[in-house]
């Protein structure tokens, strides 16, 4: 019997990556850094690599790289990245800009590395296309992949369970869908996928923006070292 799960999940893939082929090099052209335009948004980037680098040398998965920038400066910073993107077309863009750096087609939804062999994952505006009954599937992926002691930083567009479809960008014919969600709700699947939240940011719209922005910084719990033996503390018996 065949699962329609599978096929939603399929369908929803397929259409992410179509759409973001057919768009790439507009997206690419007016988002070469969105990074620079933000200080602030710059300076939480910054605090995520500042603790992924005190937790060792593990690499950082940026998923939904799309042009690359966020990758490039994870590593300006010193953290060894790479982007994953479900856009072949992006990636071939983002391998492009960045001739130096790591770039792969794949999916949040399955990643390719093995268990616990992140130090962190970081996903700007990229999982904001994941159905709310996706999205801890992809959070206990996260968590799968990430050693312990390792972070997540997500930045998404904030607004109260909003959905959005768009047939058209960039005079592009896709079929994108877009799950705008509180930081709160975020937080909450992160915390039932065993990723407890750290911190969480909103800043209000800045220039042509809609809608505030959110940080959540969240981490996969450190191994708790085990427990030394127990003695018998108590005096021995006289003879």
């Amino acid at each position: 019997m065949t699962d329609p799960n599978a096929d939603l999940a399929a369908d929803f893939i397929e259409a992410t990556r179509s759409s973001y082929d057919a768009i790439a090099p507009a997206y690419s052209a007016e988002h070469p850094d969105s990074l620079a335009e933000s200080p602030l948004d710059r300076s939480v980037l910054t605090a995520f690599a500042d603790l992924v680098r005190a937790g060792g040398e593990a690499p950082v998965a940026d998923v939904g790289s799309g042009p690359g920038y966020v990758t490039a400066r994870l590593n300006d910073l010193g953290v060894p990245a790479f982007g994953i993107d479900i856009s072949p077309r992006m990636v071939a863009l983002a391998r492009e800009a960045h001739p130096r750096l790591r770039f792969e087609v794949g999916s949040m939804t399955a990643l390719d590395v093995p268990d616990g062999a992140l130090g962190g994952v970081v996903a700007l505006y990229s999982t904001i296309h994941i159905p709310d009954d996706r999205l801890p599937g992809v959070f206990a992926e996260f968590h799968r992949a990430l050693r312990p002691g390792g972070h997540v930083l997500l930045g998404f567009q904030a607004a109260d369970d909003e959905h959005l479809h768009l047939s058209e960008r960039y005079g592009q014919d896709i079929s994108l869908d877009y799950y705008f969600r509180t930081p709160a709700r975020v937080a909450s699947f992160l915390t039932d996928a065993g990723l407890p939240l750290h911190a969480e940011i909103l800043r209000k719209p800045q220039g042509e923006q809609k809608r505030p922005r959110a940080f959540v910084l969240a981490g996969k719990p450190a191994a708790t070292p085990p427990s030394p033996p127990t003695t018998d503390a108590r005096p021995s018996p006289s003879p």
